[in-house]
């Protein structure tokens, strides 16, 4: 299993809010946490382009 490296004060924070949600430590906290922000963002990478061309569309850099 790889490693990561988290600066003290978010690991602090990391294990405060995993013990308030009930998870057993940190490190399912932060595998649950990647593992639903990698759902999301492959989940709309389906259309990514289309959205930034609408965004870039209605700040008025395309038409």
């Amino acid at each position: 299993m790889a490693k990561i490296k988290l600066d003290s004060s978010l690991y602090d924070r990391a294990k405060r809010v995993a013990q308030i949600g009930g998870y057993s430590g940190v490190d399912e906290f932060v595998v649950h946490v990647i593992e639903k922000e990698l759902d999301q963002l492959e989940a709309g990478s389906d259309q990514p382009d289309k959205e930034v061309q609408d965004r870039l569309r209605g700040l008025g850099y395309i038409e």
